[in-house]
């Protein structure tokens, strides 16, 4: 092995993946402490992060809904939370997190129906704006504003508007963009958005949120159909004694507390989307340079995380690639398409140009190692 092991500030491989993500040693070391979940100090950090979400999406009339777990968990409450019973969602699906959303509809017996393209093509608004015509009793139309399957930014705030112009409820999965990429709810009208901690805010995993408008939240009191996963309860309970129902993430909380300070002494969504956009190009253009292929053409493609196709070479082995570019410590993604076989490398964390540089240097030292002359895919 000819290149230096890159590492973390704490030692640790560089995660080049869509989260989690490497994080900070400051964030790390906001965790070393512990707090009585129902004691002031900790009701007041809480109250600072769930303002402080609030304030990064832009809109006034918006709540930050916690749920304690994963991003999906943040996903299912808001599913189930805000379609009502009787209600119909209208999924638009160019990735797994669609198709998982209707997996969570099926769960939650709620009534759906697909809009589908493929991995590699944003959702069409015209076949959108025909679904919504034919079909009246959808209430709801679900989006995912990245979508980390292929790394495609689809176009939300043109979802939005057609969504709104036919009088129905937009739900957002904004899970990989939120933090770094602009959705300002003052301009992109939604009922919810759900993300998590540990994605573009760069926090650790184990905290996903709604932001929701909070007259539209009031109106859906009622409407879920799980105890843990209700929003409205969620909110009505923080609103009212300043805890959560359950035992909540407090060291999760207090390390996203940490995160969001860093998110704003980077220039907020501005300058935390700026160095990732400058990581993204100097990984597709080294890539490319080694003969690579994206996936996607460059207008497609969100700066969060790169598909890239397989090499075509005989030499080429993804496990060996994988194995040796974790020995020079980077950590990458297999790929999740049906449309080609391909890896994904991420462009977020707390990683900058230079970083990205390494991992294509490390790219190119392991792929001479394998004897493989080019990353082309044909």
């Amino acid at each position: 092995m000819s290149l230096p092991r890159a590492k973390s500030e704490t030692g640790d491989p560089l995660l080049l993946t869509p989260g989690p993500l490497t994080t900070s040693k400051s964030v790390k070391q906001a965790m070393l402490h512990d707090w009585g979940s129902r004691d002031p100090a900790f009701i007041a950090l809480n109250r600072r992060v769930l303002e402080g979400l609030a304030e990064i999406a832009g809109g006034d009339g918006l709540v930050t809904v916690p749920m304690q777990g994963s991003g999906t968990f943040a996903v299912e409450a808001m599913i189930g939370t805000f379609v009502p019973r009787d209600g119909k969602i209208l999924i638009l699906i160019n990735g797994a997190y669609g198709q998982r959303a209707g997996r969570i509809a099926d769960r939650a017996r709620r009534a759906w129906t697909a809009l589908e393209t493929a991995e590699d093509t944003p959702p069409d608004l015209a076949a959108l704006t025909a679904a919504l015509d034919v079909d009246p009793a959808i209430t709801h139309v679900f989006a995912v504003h990245c979508e980390t399957t292929s790394g495609i930014l689809n176009p939300i705030a043109d979802i939005a508007d057609t969504v709104a112009a036919k009088g129905r409820r937009l739900l957002v999965d904004s899970m990989s963009a939120f933090g770094a990429l602009e959705i300002d709810a003052a301009e992109v009208r939604y009922d919810a958005l759900a993300a998590s901690s540990n994605k573009c805010l760069e926090g650790v995993p184990g905290l996903g949120f709604v932001l929701c408008r909070e007259d539209a939240l009031r109106a859906a009191e009622g409407n879920a159909h799980a105890l843990s996963l209700d929003l409205a309860d969620q909110f009505l309970t923080l609103e009212r004694t300043g805890q959560y129902r359950f035992t909540p993430p407090i060291h999760v909380i207090a390390a996203l507390a940490q995160a969001l300070d860093e998110h704003r002494d980077e220039g907020g969504v501005a300058g935390r989307g700026e160095r990732y956009r400058r990581n993204c190009r100097t990984l597709i253009d080294g890539l490319r340079d080694l003969g690579f292929e994206t996936l996607l053409p460059d207008a497609l493609q969100a700066p969060i995380i790169v598909t890239f196709r397989m090499p075509a070479h005989p030499n080429f082995s993804f496990q060996t690639f994988y194995d040796a570019l974790a020995e020079r410590g980077f950590l990458i993604y297999p790929g999740k398409l049906t449309v080609a076989e391909s890896f994904r490398i991420g462009c977020i964390g707390r990683l900058d140009e230079r970083d990205m540089a390494g991992a294509v240097e490390a790219v190119r030292d392991v792929m001479a190692q394998m004897k493989v002359p080019t990353g082309a895919a044909v």
